[in-house]
């Protein structure tokens, strides 16, 4: 099978000072987290052809789109690129059905119609809405209108810049939805820019954080999130463990759902997902508390057992970030330094982890089970 992966090379001072490196492969959606400034649009841009830095490499598979060394650079409307900007950038004098027709002038002219007909089905616009004008649509509307005409270019790379900047909460969940779906048709590397974490969680398989231009750690989720020395993460979200775990069939009730990961079991808040999915699971550094003795006849109803991996102090926080190796996943605590000391927390020690339920963040999630039907 021929390497479709989308490789990334990026550095220069200025204007935008970046320094970056990463790969996304098919299937996988990669996001860029950074507060804003960082210069996470810019790498879009460059993938794209629109922004050429003094110093990068783009190459997906074996066809190099940037290289600067070489001076060589494929022009963006020759670049097989899906691109959802934050603004929609759709043309306001056509309709929706229109604006998705004009990203097909590759495909016959009698195909057309049709093919645009579908990809707005695949986004669930109705057909009354497909020939309404942008200024007649919802913010969610335009939305859905923009990632079918990304996907009518039959990209080869999915970028997606702050997607779900300008619509609600409510309206944001359910795009989520609709990119999930997508991801899922696709098998081409995603890469989405995005300053909520609530997107990380919900969509991405990697991430790369960005500090001032500079990528400070790139890899799969539940591995960066389990880092205790993200200071910045710390500061911009809370340090909090990141896993997959799987809703299962018997049921505890009192507003409970038991959910199994690597042999291991959590309680969390039931929000009415059936048994059997699957779920990526978020627990924030202070809601844990360590213990180095059994404890009894307390409220909480997760207890964990596991061997203390890190120990990572931080002075500017006035307390340590303790890293916990719990089965397959690593749970992070923020304890005091006093707590150190007194229970003699150290590397290697056995502890218990207690976490509470309402703690616990699930979400739905279908990353890992492959590109469905094509589109």
């Amino acid at each position: 099978m021929a390497d479709r992966r989308l490789t990334v090379t990026i550095r220069q001072s200025a204007p935008i000072p970046l320094d970056v490196q990463f790969t996304c492969g098919p299937g996988d959606v990669l996001a860029i987290f950074g507060p804003s400034g960082s210069g996470k649009s810019t790498i879009l841009r460059t993938i794209a052809g629109l922004y050429r830095p003094s110093d990068a490499i783009v190459r997906v598979g074996d066809e190099i789109w940037t290289d600067t060394v070489a001076n060589a650079a494929v022009p963006p409307h020759r670049r097989a690129v899906g691109f959802v900007f934050q603004e929609y950038a759709l043309f306001p004098h056509m309709t929706a059905l229109g604006n998705v027709m004009t990203a097909l002038a590759h495909r016959p002219k009698e195909e057309r119609r049709a093919r645009a007909e579908a990809l707005l089905e695949l986004v669930h616009l109705t057909s009354q809405t497909r020939r309404r004008r942008p200024h007649e649509l919802s913010g969610g509307e335009r939305q859905r209108v923009a990632l079918a005409r990304a996907l009518a270019r039959d990209p080869a790379v999915l970028l997606l810049d702050e997607p779900f900047a300008a619509v609600d909460r409510a309206v944001r969940r359910r795009l989520q939805d609709e990119i999930e779906t997508v991801r899922r048709s696709l098998d081409v590397p995603v890469v989405l820019v995005t300053h909520d974490f609530d997107d990380v969680v919900r969509l991405a398989s990697h991430v790369l954080l960005l500090e001032q231009g500079r990528g400070v750690a790139d890899g799969p989720v539940s591995t960066i999130m389990s880092r205790p020395g993200l200071s910045w993460l710390r500061e911009a979200v809370g340090l909090g463990s990141v896993f997959e775990a799987r809703v299962a069939a018997d049921d505890v009730g009192r507003g409970l759902v038991p959910l199994d990961f690597g042999g291991r079991r959590l309680l969390a808040p039931d929000s009415g997902l059936p048994a059997g999915t699957l779920v990526r699971v978020r627990v924030p550094a202070r809601e844990v508390i360590l213990a180095v003795r059994a404890p009894e006849g307390v409220s909480v109803h997760n207890i964990l057992t596991g061997t203390i991996s890190v120990i990572q102090p931080d002075e500017s926080a006035g307390h340590a970030v303790v890293q916990v190796s719990i089965g397959s996943i690593l749970l992070l605590a923020e304890v005091t330094h006093d707590a150190v000391e007194r229970l003699g927390l150290a590397v290697g020690r056995p502890v218990y982890a207690l976490v509470k339920s309402v703690s616990i963040e699930a979400r739905p999630l279908s990353l890992g089970q492959g590109p469905g039907s094509r589109i």
